[in-house]
C-alpha cells in the first residue's frame, strides 16, 4: 500500500493519535467514511449524467 511498511503505518497512526486524541478518532473516521461515500455518489451521478447526455446527442444526430 503506497510502499509503506507496517512500521511507517504504525508511526502515522501514533502521530494521528497524539494530534487528535483517542476520543476524536471515531468521529474523524465516521466523517471520513461519509465523505468518501458522498464522493462516490457524486462520481456515479456524474457518469450517469454523462451517459444520458451521450444518448441525447446521438438521438439528436439521428433526427
Amino acid at each position: 500500500m503506497f510502499g509503506l511498511g507496517y512500521q511507517e503505518l504504525l508511526l502515522i497512526l501514533l502521530i494521528v493519535l497524539i494530534l487528535f486524541g483517542a476520543q476524536r478518532l471515531p468521529d474523524l473516521a465516521r466523517s471520513l467514511g461519509s465523505s468518501v461515500k458522498e464522493f462516490k455518489k457524486g462520481v456515479s451521478e456524474a457518469t450517469k449524467d454523462e451517459g444520458t447526455s451521450q444518448a441525447k446527442k446521438e438521438e439528436e444526430k439521428k433526427a
